[in-house]
């Protein structure tokens, strides 16, 4: 009655049995960062310098207020890859039952992919992803 990695059988045990590992790990997982966190503010050495308290930027000395207004397209930009980030997703399902589906699932899914390929190049007409300064004030820069 096995077919693969599944067993078809109902399980025999409860719900409590099933998920006690689960939340074993979590409880240990906490447990563990807490106390790790406890000690690193227990034994930490914390002497505050003109440098310890400046923001890290990559090693890069920090230019200009953090507080500066950004354009909307950063924002749009990192919106648009999220988007076709999580469409993605839906990629694997579909590739772990490929076999099963055959020619009806490749149709589903060339469909699919065609219709985020539309989305696609509509945002790119549009000028989504386009870098370039939109403003004169950027321009200026």
């Amino acid at each position: 009655m096995k077919r693969g990695y599944y067993n078809l059988l109902p399980m025999s045990w409860n719900l409590a049995q099933a998920y006690a590992p689960l939340l074993v790990h979590m409880v240990v997982a906490l447990a563990l960062a807490g106390v790790l966190l406890l000690l690193s503010g227990l034994v930490g050495h914390r002497v505050p310098t003109r440098e310890k308290v400046q923001p890290y930027e990559c090693g890069i000395t920090p230019v200009g207020d953090a507080r500066e207004p950004f354009d909307v397209k950063f924002y749009l930009v990192a919106m648009i890859f999220i988007l076709f980030d999580v469409e993605a997703v839906f990629l694997y399902p579909w590739a772990y039952v490929f076999r099963e589906l055959r020619w009806y699932g490749f149709t589903e899914m060339l469909v699919y992919i065609l219709i985020l390929l539309a989305g696609y190049a509509y945002l790119w007409k549009k000028g989504a992803l386009d870098w370039n300064p939109s403003t004169p004030r950027d321009r200026q820069r």
